[in-house]
């Protein structure tokens, strides 16, 4: 009888101290715990994204005035494109490239910068008031000249990198009159992967500036380097930058950029001001999600297949469209310089037509990027799951996201999951050790309920985390 006692004794001990040893090995993650500042009270949970009154109430209008802005953008655009054709600007352009030169190219360097001015001149009033708003609400800081600036930088890279490809597009309409848009499509391919490559190199640093986050951070990089070496991966410093954002806006961010020896994560000088470590470790481990995940190369996947039917889409509509008016625009082809504004707005209609498809993408790959953060700072981060949940919250309320947006406009536009619905997911969800631990604990409860029912009842004190319950 003795005998038998002392086993399920040593039974019951053994479970326990399984449970407790799963728990300790959860808690330390075989990583290094960043412990909390001192003297820092632990901060309320945040379960729930919620704003203070006059946030929310900011929220509100601001949402509903980006709808509008969005909408009334949306016509706008369409509008002026069919404006420039109805009212035969554009067959004037086309003739007076034509009168430059018989070169296409030097036509082109005629054709372009004129529909780039014309199209910005008219698109001006709604961006102006669009960096009026941002900067009514706070969300940007930015002076009017150097808005200014970046807007004329912005159309100077647009006009620089259209030149060549409209004259490319355009020989190609000419040579092969039936499957230009396959060999469009075969050329765009590598060419969104160059320009992928180029973006950190030459693209950002027009607009921003940016140092090696080693330089001003070293505290912080010694913790990421922790997340990185949890994830079993060489990020190596030089591939780590702070951009200063201040100077410009207010809101917080981070992200991932670049192709092979361009790859880089970038993190916004404003989000090192003003959010704790752990919430900061999270954001990178959120980033380095995207690194180790291979979502830039899912991305050019997902743009190769989306372009391939765009391009097919686009010649069978544009076909169409010259045939119904291209009496009423004045268009002697599809390869007449005069046809680039009904391209623009054929490319428009497509390129909403599959908004939904590519946001609904983004959004998963942003998902997953959520669950990596979450899996490779847990151990880490004293809290991995608040540190989460806080760091959305304060992602929401510092850019005055609205709590509930509608769920038509998160379908079509959102290429992030909202705010509300990631602060959710963060506590709800179960990173793998616990999964784990809660599978061999139930696997021993149901094994003690079968061999002693005294046994099963005792093993009820285990949460299904493996922590135990106080008795």
């Amino acid at each position: 009888m003795m005998k038998i006692n002392l086993v399920k004794l040593a039974t019951l001990m053994l479970f326990l101290l399984t449970c407790i040893s799963l728990r300790a090995q959860i808690s330390s993650g075989n990583a290094t715990s960043v412990p909390p500042p001192a003297g820092h009270a632990s901060p309320a949970k945040t379960l729930n994204y919620t704003l203070p009154s006059e946030k929310l109430a900011q929220a509100s209008e601001l949402y509903t005035l980006r709808v509008r802005l969005l909408v009334a953008g949306t016509i706008w655009n369409l509008l002026l494109l069919l404006g420039i054709l109805q009212s035969g600007l554009a067959v004037r352009i086309r003739t007076w490239a034509e009168g430059v030169s018989r070169w296409k190219f030097a036509q082109a360097a005629v054709v372009v910068p004129c529909f780039s001015i014309a199209i910005a001149a008219l698109q001006f009033p709604l961006s102006a008031y669009q960096h009026h708003v941002s900067l009514e609400y706070g969300l940007s800081v930015q002076g009017w000249g150097s808005w200014m600036g970046d807007l004329l930088k912005g159309q100077g890279v647009i006009v620089a990198v259209a030149i060549p490809l409209l004259w490319l597009f355009f020989t190609l309409i000419r040579r092969s009159p039936r499957l230009w848009w396959f060999f469009a499509w075969l050329l765009s391919l590598p060419l969104m992967v160059l320009v992928l490559f180029l973006v950190p190199f030459v693209l950002d640093p027009l607009f921003n500036d940016f140092r090696p986050l080693q330089a001003r951070q070293p505290q912080l990089v010694e913790a990421i380097e922790r997340v990185v070496q949890r994830g079993g991966l060489n990020i190596p410093r030089d591939r780590m930058y702070e951009m200063e954002a201040s100077s410009k806006v207010t809101t917080l961010n981070a992200y991932v950029t670049g192709l092979g020896a361009s790859k880089r994560v970038v993190v916004w000088d404003t989000m090192i001001r003003q959010m704790p470590q752990p919430e900061t470790l999270f954001v990178f481990g959120h980033e380095m999600g995207h690194y180790v995940l291979n979502h830039i190369y899912q991305g050019l996947l997902m743009a190769g297949a989306l372009s391939f039917f765009g391009f097919y889409l686009f010649y069978r509509l544009a076909g169409w469209m010259l045939r119904r008016f291209q009496l009423r625009w004045g268009l002697r082809g599809l390869d007449d310089w005069a046809a680039v504004p009904m391209m623009l707005l054929l490319f428009s209609v497509l390129e909403f037509s599959g908004q939904p498809l590519a946001s609904a993408f983004s959004r998963h790959l942003e998902h997953q990027a959520d669950i990596y953060g979450l899996e490779i700072t847990h151990g880490i981060n004293p809290d991995s799951e608040e540190a989460a949940a806080h760091a959305f919250q304060m992602l929401g309320e510092q850019g005055l996201s609205y709590p509930e947006p509608s769920p038509w406009l998160v379908f079509w536009y959102y290429d992030h999951p909202t705010i509300a619905e990631r602060v959710k997911f963060a506590h709800e969800y179960a990173p793998l050790e616990y999964r784990r631990a809660a599978k061999i604990c139930e696997m021993i409860r149901l094994r003690g309920q079968i061999l002693n029912p005294r046994l099963a009842s005792i093993t009820n004190l285990v949460r299904p985390d493996g922590v135990l319950e106080s008795l």
